[in-house]
């Protein structure tokens, strides 16, 4: 793990920024994860002797880049996941998507998860999905959106943006027809606000994918852009 992946670091947290393409933690594939990586950062910039404890306590999927806090205590971690069970954690996401949107826009839907995917379903089956999303700038038929969500279903942003008829660039699992870098996709976990575990400050961390996106200025740089 490099230094400049390094968000925040004190003695409860550890607040990283996960390049695309690297899984969170170990599957079938044996691959190395970014949870290996914290705990041997954490091991050689302390000089520990023995093992680091790491508590995970979210995910973002392989092909997703962005912010993951992890704990550096076993109670950080408690008090993190309840945090994250009580929906007390503002995560707001960028994605670049094919189309062009509306201005924003509330998605409702329910989301039945099958195996690796998930899909919109009708009726009483599967879990509500809800997020809020607004168009920052458009240009080349693409939209560069600021997504916010409300629930946290397996896949929902892609899932519900593809549903609508705006797949994620790169997205090919949910109907993409563009290529992105690194058999990445264009979603990344923009920022996150969460309270410190033991200070009960409200902490709010903001993060750029490491490889430049077009269309990722801030706010205030889309003066010179078409906006939506």
């Amino acid at each position: 793990m490099k230094d400049s992946q390094i968000i925040y670091l004190d003695n409860h947290l550890l607040v990283v920024n996960k390049p695309a393409g690297i899984l969170i933690q170990g599957d079938k594939t044996g691959d190395e994860t970014l949870f290996d990586q914290a705990k041997l950062y954490l091991k050689t910039a302390f000089g520990k002797p023995g093992n680091v404890y790491l508590g995970l306590v979210h995910r973002l999927d392989r092909p997703v880049s962005g912010i993951i806090v992890f704990a550096r205590t076993s109670k950080a971690a408690s008090r993190l996941s309840e945090q994250f069970r009580k929906k007390s954690v503002t995560k707001v996401y960028r994605a670049l998507v094919e189309g062009k949107t509306a201005e924003k826009g509330t998605l409702k839907d329910r989301i039945l998860r099958k195996g690796p995917t998930s899909h919109i379903v009708k009726g009483d089956k599967g879990k509500p999905a809800t997020l809020v999303y607004r168009c920052l700038q458009q240009k080349n038929g693409l939209s560069h959106l600021e997504v916010e969500l409300e629930t946290g279903r397996h896949h929902q942003i892609r899932v519900q943006l593809s549903h609508l008829g705006f797949p994620i660039v790169g997205d090919f699992r949910y109907g993409s027809k563009r290529e992105f870098p690194q058999r990445s996709i264009a979603l990344h976990s923009h920022s996150i606000t969460i309270q410190h575990p033991v200070s009960k400050k409200d902490l709010a961390f903001t993060a750029k994918p490491e490889i430049p996106w077009p269309l990722y200025p801030l706010a205030s740089e889309l003066r010179s852009i078409n906006s939506c």
